[in-house]
């Protein structure tokens, strides 16, 4: 399951890209919402598995979460990996394919958000991290795991290499530095696990939603009590 992800211009310049990642009614009793963070499965178009950067509010008020720009186009549904039968919880309100990232609106009747999964919390947004600082991911498919930090190899502006484990479904992923987001998982270079990995900063994309001022402009991450909660197809 899942698409490729296009090889962006930063990357063409260096080796190809081997593998991409991909990877009604709102409930009356809160207690039984899926519960979904920085971390989470997520299944777009009931075909693409990919993995939530982040869920929070934009300043509009409204309560969107981002992942990979490959993942899915504008309407696509969305639905939790973990607890499918709770139906579409959101849909896909945006896709920039120079920067890979998409935007989901999730319907607040139909989410519980949290600022944590498993072991991965999400408290702030922050700048890129630098060589050699040590950053963490959140993938549904690999779990959590940590590299180095090569940095923007290609001084792009928009991206940061790492030395992290991702495959196919990690797509989306939140990179943290302990629990600030600092970017998202979109590729990896080689074979399996070798990687480098590779992936947009939030500081991109938070300066292109603001740039849109549309769905996700102004975006803070939830403030949700710690969930725990495991992300599919890893601990």
């Amino acid at each position: 399951m899942g698409n490729l992800a296009p090889a962006r211009w930063s990357l063409s310049a260096a080796v190809a890209l081997t593998a991409a990642l991909t990877a009604g009614a709102g409930r009356a009793d809160a207690a039984d919402l899926p519960i979904i963070g920085g971390g989470s499965g997520i299944v777009i178009a009931n075909t693409t598995e990919c993995t939530l950067t982040t869920i929070g509010h934009d300043d509009a008020g409204r309560l969107v979460g981002l992942t990979a720009g490959h993942c899915g186009e504008p309407g696509q549904s969305v639905l939790s990996e973990t607890d499918p039968n709770a139906g579409v919880l959101g849909r896909v309100a945006a896709s920039n394919h120079d920067l890979d990232y998409a935007v989901i609106e999730f319907d607040p009747d139909r989410v519980a958000p949290s600022d944590r999964v498993g072991s991965v919390s999400i408290t702030a947004v922050g700048g890129p991290a630098r060589f050699p600082a040590t950053v963490c991911k959140k993938g549904r498919t690999t779990g959590t795991n940590c590299g180095v930090v090569w940095g923007d190899v290609f001084a792009s502006g928009t991206e940061t290499w790492t030395q992290m484990c991702v495959l196919p479904g990690d797509s989306g992923a939140p990179v943290v530095a302990g629990s600030t987001l600092v970017g998202m998982v979109n590729a990896y270079l080689g074979v399996g696990c070798v990687g480098p990995e590779v992936g947009t900063t939030m500081a991109a994309i938070a300066a292109d939603l603001d740039a849109t001022h549309g769905v996700g402009a102004g975006f803070q991450p939830a403030r949700g009590a710690d969930q725990g909660v495991p992300a599919a197809g890893g601990s």
